[in-house]
C-alpha cells in the first residue's frame, strides 16, 4: 500500500468519521430534545386532567348540595327523623331528583345507614351503607372522590360527593356522582400527536374492556397490560414505549398516572400517549441527510485526499527513488524538489548528504588503497624475511669456510647449496600463494553435487586423519540426501572445502572429531564443518577472514581469506561460531542458482544475435568480493588499470572503475573474436 493511498485513505476516513459523529450527535441531541418536549407535553396534559378532575368534582359537590337543599330532601329528612317514620314512602324520590342535576348516581341513606332510595340500583333498598355513617368524616366540606359503584349489570366508576342533612340528632345522607369514562376524556384538549386513555381498575386482573379512549374500547389493548400491571403493583406512575406494528413510526410513548379512591385504593389509571412518528421521521431525515452529505464528503474527500496526497507524496517518492539509487551505488544522484517546506528542506539535506558521502567515499577509497598496500608490504616483508635470514647465514658460512677452512669448503658448499635451494623454494611458494590470491579466477559455473564435493575433499585428506605419532582424528559425515545440484565452479569449491578441512585438522593437534553436515534451505544449500579444537575468542572470530591474519605458527594467513573470496564469488555467505574450549564451526550457504546467471545468459544471447556475422563475443562474469577479502586483488587491478585508464577500447574490454562508486554485482569483460 503506497504512502499516497494511505494519505488519501486517512483523509477520507477522517471526513467520514467527522460526518458520522456529527450525524450521531445531531440525532442524539434531537432525540434528547424530543424526549424532553414529550415529557413536558405529557406533564401538561396530566396537569390538565387533574384540573379537569378537580373541576368536575366541584361540580358534583355543588349538584349534590343542590339536591340536599331542595324542599323535597328537607321534608324527607324531617319525616324520617320522627319516631314512626316510613322510609318506603321515599323509594322513588331519587328518580325525580337525579336527572335535573345531571347525576348518574344518587342514593339517600338514613341515619342508621339503610338505603332509602337509589337511582341506579333500586333493588338495594334497605341495604346497609355503613361506610358513610362510620367514617366520621365532615362530608359537607369534603371534596369529591372516586368510588366503585355496583350496578345491576356490572360495576362502574363514579366521581362521588356526599352531603348531610341534619334534623335534630337525626341525619340524612345524600350521595351523588357522575360516571367516569370516555365522555370525561372528550373534555381534555389534546396536542397533535397525543391521546389520553383511561383504565377503570374495577377487576382483580387486567380487563381489556375497561381500557377506553374517546372512541370507546381500544384495539390491541393487551399491549398495555404490562404497563398497567406495573402501576397496579407499585401504585406509582410508570412509562413504557409501545410499538404497535413493525413500522418504527408506529411507536408510542405512554405515561401511566394512578388514580386513587377515598381509602387510597387504586381505582383508575390515566394513560397519556405520545406518538414517536415525528421523532422517527426527523431521525430518518437526519440520517438520510447524513448519508447524502457523507457520500458527497467521501467523494470530495477522496478527490481532495488524492490531490493533497499527490502533492505530498510526489516529493517523498522522488526522495525514495533517490535513496534506492544511492543504495544501488549511484552516489551522484540528486533529487529535484523545489518546494520550500519541510519536504524541500529534506531534499536539500539529502542532496548535501549524498555530496558529502561521495567525497568521503573518495577519501576512504584512497585511504583504503594506501592501507591495503601498506598491509601487503608489511605481510610480504614478514613472509620474505623468514627465508632471507637463512640465505644470509648460508652465504656468510660459505665465505668463512672459503677463507678459514678451505679443506671443508666442498662439503659445506654442498650443504649450503641444499639450504639455499630449500629457502628459494620457500620463497617461490610464498610468491606463488600471493600471486594466486591476487588473481583468483572467475568462477566457471556448472552443475555440482555438493555432497560429492564434500566426500572428495575428505578423501583427499584421508591420510592426515591417521598420522603416525599423532592422535587420530575421526571424520563424521551427515550429508542430507537429495540435495539439488548447485551452479558452482567445482575447482574453486573443492579448494575452499579443502582449506576449511585443513584448517580444522590444524586446530586439533591432540586429535578429535571432524564433523561435516549438509542441508537444504529455502533456495540455498549449506555445509557446516565443525572441529573439537581449542576454539577461538570473539576477537579472533572477527578477524579470521582478514588476509594474512592467522592464529597458527605456520601459514600465510590467506587460506580463510581465499575461502571467503570463493564463497563471495558464488553469491554465498560464510560465518564462524566458536568459543574458547568449544571448538569452531564454519557454515557456508550457497544459492542453488546465482542470481546473475539468467541475466548473463540473456545478455550473451542478445550480444551474439547482434554480432552473429562478425565473430560473436566471449563474456566472463565476476562478483565483487567483500572489502576485507578483495582489497589486495583490487589494488593489483588498480595497478593494471593505471596503465590502461578506465578501459582499453582497442582490446574491446569493459572494466568497472573501482573509484566510480558503483558497487555493481556483476563485472562484464567482453572480448571480441575477429
Amino acid at each position: 500500500m503506497s504512502f499516497r493511498f494511505k494519505l488519501a485513505l486517512v483523509f477520507t476516513l477522517t471526513l467520514v468519521i467527522a460526518v458520522t459523529l456529527v450525524t450521531w450527535g445531531v440525532s442524539s441531541n434531537t432525540r434528547a430534545k424530543f424526549e424532553l418536549l414529550d415529557q413536558s407535553r405529557t406533564n401538561a396534559l396530566i396537569d390538565q386532567f387533574r384540573k379537569e378532575f378537580a373541576q368536575r368534582g366541584d361540580e358534583v359537590v355543588n349538584r349534590v348540595s343542590g339536591i340536599a337543599e331542595t324542599n323535597e330532601t328537607t321534608k324527607m329528612a324531617i319525616d324520617l327523623s320522627g319516631p314512626h317514620a316510613d322510609a318506603a314512602r321515599y323509594f322513588d324520590d331519587a328518580d325525580g331528583l337525579a336527572p335535573p342535576q345531571k347525576l348518574d348516581f344518587l342514593d339517600f341513606v338514613g341515619d342508621d345507614g339503610s338505603l332509602i332510595s337509589s337511582f341506579e340500583y333500586k333493588a338495594k333498598f334497605g341495604y346497609k351503607t355503613d361506610w358513610v355513617t362510620t367514617t366520621g368524616a365532615d362530608w359537607n366540606n369534603a371534596p369529591a372522590f372516586l368510588q366503585r359503584i355496583d350496578l345491576p349489570d356490572g360495576v362502574a366508576l363514579s366521581l362521588t360527593a356526599v352531603h348531610v342533612v341534619a334534623v335534630g340528632d337525626k341525619k340524612l345522607y345524600v350521595i351523588g356522582g357522575v360516571q367516569l369514562g370516555k365522555e370525561f376524556l372528550t373534555t381534555l384538549v389534546l396536542p397533535t400527536g397525543m391521546r389520553a386513555l383511561f383504565y377503570k381498575n374495577l377487576q382483580p386482573v387486567f380487563d381489556p374492556g375497561l381500557l377506553t379512549d374517546v372512541n370507546g374500547s381500544l384495539p390491541l389493548a393487551e399491549r398495555l397490560s404490562g404497563l398497567i400491571e406495573q402501576v397496579r403493583k407499585t401504585g406509582a406512575a410508570a412509562e413504557q414505549t409501545i410499538q404497535w406494528n413493525s413500522d418504527p413510526s408506529s411507536a408510542e410513548n405512554f405515561h401511566a398516572d394512578p388514580l386513587f379512591g377515598r381509602e387510597k385504593q387504586l381505582l383508575g389509571v390515566l394513560l397519556v400517549g405520545s406518538s414517536r412518528k415525528e421523532l422517527v421521521s426527523l431521525i430518518d431525515f437526519i440520517r438520510t441527510l447524513g448519508v447524502l452529505v457523507g457520500g458527497a464528503g467521501i467523494l470530495l474527500g477522496a478527490l481532495i485526499g488524492l490531490w493533497v496526497s499527490a502533492r505530498v507524496s510526489r516529493p517523498i517518492a522522488r526522495l525514495a527513488t533517490g535513496a534506492r539509487q544511492v543504495a544501488a551505488g549511484d552516489w551522484g544522484v540528486r533529487v529535484d524538489v523545489r518546494s520550500r517546506d519541510e519536504i524541500g528542506q529534506l531534499a536539500r539535506d539529502f542532496n548535501e548528504m549524498t555530496r558529502q558521502l561521495a567525497e568521503q567515499r573518495d577519501r576512504l577509497v584512497q585511504a583504503e588503497r594506501v592501507a591495503a598496500w601498506r598491509e601487503i608490504a608489511r605481510r610480504l616483508a614478514h613472509e620474505l624475511k623468514n627465508p632471507l635470514f637463512p640465505l644470509q647465514l648460508t652465504l656468510e658460512n660459505l665465505q668463512r669456510a672459503r677463507t678459514q677452512t678451505p679443506e671443508l669448503f666442498d662439503e659445506i658448499f654442498a650443504e649450503s647449496t641444499a639450504t639455499l635451494r630449500a629457502e628459494l623454494d620457500n620463497l617461490k611458494t610464498i610468491v606463488a600463494r600471493f600471486s594466486d590470491f591476487s588473481k583468483m579466477p572467475a568462477p566457471q559455473l556448472q552443475s555440482v553435487n555438493l555432497n560429492e564435493a564434500v566426500r572428495a575433499s575428505v578423501r583427499l585428506h584421508d591420510a592426515q586423519f591417521h598420522v603416525a605419532g599423532r592422535p587420530p582424528i575421526s571424520p563424521e559425515l551427515y550429508l542430507e540426501e537429495g540435495l539439488p545440484l548447485i551452479q558452482a565452479d567445482p575447482d574453486l569449491l573443492h579448494r575452499a572445502l579443502g582449506n576449511l578441512v585443513l584448517n580444522s585438522l590444524d586446530a586439533m593437534p591432540s586429535g578429535g572429531t571432524l564433523t561435516i553436515r549438509t542441508a537444504r534451505n529455502n533456495g540455498t544449500v549449506s555445509v557446516e564443518i565443525s572441529d573439537t579444537g581449542a576454539g577461538l575468542t570473539p576477537e579472533e572470530c572477527a578477524r579470521l577472514f582478514t588476509p594474512y591474519y592467522t592464529t597458527k605458527r605456520h601459514g600465510t594467513g590467506l587460506g580463510l581469506a581465499i575461502v571467503q573470496s570463493v564463497v563471495s564469488d558464488h553469491h554465498g555467505k560464510i560465518s564462524v561460531e566458536s568459543a574458547p574450549g568449544m571448538g569452531a564451526t564454519f557454515r557456508i550457504e550457497l544459492p542453488v542458482r546465482p542470481p546473475e546467471v539468467d541475466a548473463v545468459h540473456e545478455i550473451a544471447q542478445e550480444f551474439s544475435a547482434g554480432n552473429g556475422a562478425s565473430g560473436g563475443a566471449e563474456i566472463e562474469t565476476k562478483k565483487d568480493e567483500p572489502k576485507s577479502a578483495a582489497a589486495p586483488r583490487r589494488e593489483l587491478a588498480s595497478v593494471a588499470k593505471s596503465t590502461l585508464g578506465l578501459g582499453d577500447l582497442r582490446q574491446g574490454k569493459i572494466l568497472n572503475s573501482e573509484t566510480s562508486g558503483a558497487e555493481a554485482p556483476v563485472v562484464l569483460q567482453i572480448k571480441r573474436r575477429d
